[in-house]
């Protein structure tokens, strides 16, 4: 949403909105102009701006139906929307050809890389980004941008609101139970996807010349690669390639917060398993003497569902530490799994154990930074914002 809202300013447009709290993305908000109330939304806040007028209320799929501003908006009669339809409607308005990356994995750094790649080639593209990014802003447009560059979420369904001149999958494997009842309606809506585009980016097998840490860092920068090839075929492979090797990486995808200690996004088997792989890569590149992984699960509907995937995505790792997991958008039919039934099937369970986000366990993270381990917390969660207040950043 604060990309959007980034793009939209940046458009022409006049932008409000409203947060619970400051999001990681809020002081790029303030610095773009645009005004944020923060703390509870009672609709107090989007009552007065309807008395300047509001012609379209944007919110996100996380909000309930009876969210007060959603249900002011509902009786003010102005228009409201899910993102992906104000989206839609700006890649029309501005004349943007859409590159559209999907994807269960590797979506938010697979946008990145090819926002990155662009930048650095001076290429006219307008673009959002679901994290933010130490090397620009998470949302931009100026004009004469003739490409936008978007990470399409397929959660809610929000990516079959696009028809992408190309689309960019870099891996699709089942999420999202609460939206997609099974495997074969999650892989029918990409299928849908890729139906809707012009031109689908899916398997790229060569990673020749570059030298990324991990297998799966790669695989991603090959697909940027051919992403940019498409947008602008005169530029050479090498000469992307040479741009890309030189990626500083995003936030929250395996982000440095302090020697040792780094926090990804990973909250899924095979994104974990992807994520261990850079692990291993940065173990034996700067000499780490083990890997220390702080795990927080994320929803109890996916932990029913992913469990068995467990086994092996921790491989590698001398010490994890299982949180509970984070609790949202819960089926109250669903017993809650505990971290000794999610770790019981672990191919190195005995490395694993329960732990809270708690001073006890910052001061065991701390002695094994001491100690020369790399630790790495993996969440979609508020542990986080923890992890970065225990380590000063």
């Amino acid at each position: 949403m604060g990309p959007l809202a980034l793009m939209a300013k940046q458009a022409g447009f006049t932008v409000w909105g409203s947060d619970l709290v400051r999001g990681a993305i809020y002081d790029e908000l303030a610095a773009a102009g645009i005004e944020v109330k923060i703390g509870p939304q009672d609709g107090e806040f989007l009552k007065e701006k309807l008395k300047k007028g509001v012609d379209w209320f944007v919110y996100t799929s996380a909000l309930p139906g009876n969210h007060p501003e959603l249900m002011l908006a509902r009786e003010s009669e102005i228009k409201y929307t899910k993102r992906d339809d104000f989206t839609a409607f700006l890649v029309e308005k501005l004349g943007l050809k859409m590159v559209a990356v999907a994807g269960t994995h590797g979506k938010t750094t697979t946008t990145a890389m090819i926002v990155w790649a662009a930048l650095k080639l001076g290429l006219p593209v307008a673009y959002i980004v679901g994290t933010t990014l130490g090397f620009a802003v998470s949302g931009s447009y100026k004009a004469g941008d003739k490409y936008f560059v978007y990470e399409a979420d397929e959660y809610d369904r929000n990516f079959l609101k696009y028809y992408p001149w190309l689309a960019v999958i870099p891996a699709v494997s089942y999420d999202h139970p609460d939206i997609y009842p099974t495997r074969e309606d999650y892989m029918a809506a990409f299928r849908q996807f890729k139906l809707q585009s012009e031109e689908v980016i899916e398997d790229v097998a060569s990673t020749e010349g570059i030298n990324l840490a991990g297998k799966v860092r790669r695989h991603d920068a090959a697909l940027a690669t051919v992403a940019i090839m498409e947008m602008v075929p005169e530029i050479s492979r090498e000469e992307i390639v040479k741009v890309l090797n030189e990626f500083p990486g995003v936030g929250r995808r395996f982000e440095r917060i302090s020697d040792g200690v780094y926090t990804d996004y990973a909250h899924h088997p095979e994104e974990i398993a992807a994520t261990m792989g850079i692990v291993k890569d940065e173990k034996r590149l700067h000499g780490y003497k083990g890997v220390v992984v702080v795990y927080q699960p994320h929803q109890n509907t996916r932990q029913h569902e992913v469990r068995d995937g467990y086994k092996d995505a921790f491989d590698g790792a001398d010490k994890i530490y299982w949180l509970p997991t984070y609790l949202t958008r819960e089926d109250p039919n669903l017993a809650v799994l505990t971290p000794a039934e999610l770790t019981s099937g672990l191919n190195n369970k005995d490395v694993a154990e329960a732990a809270e986000l708690n001073d006890e366990l910052a001061e065991k993270l701390k002695q094994h930074v001491a100690d020369g381990y790399l630790v790495i917390l993996m969440t979609a969660g508020p542990a986080d914002v923890w992890l970065r207040e225990k380590f000063n950043k």
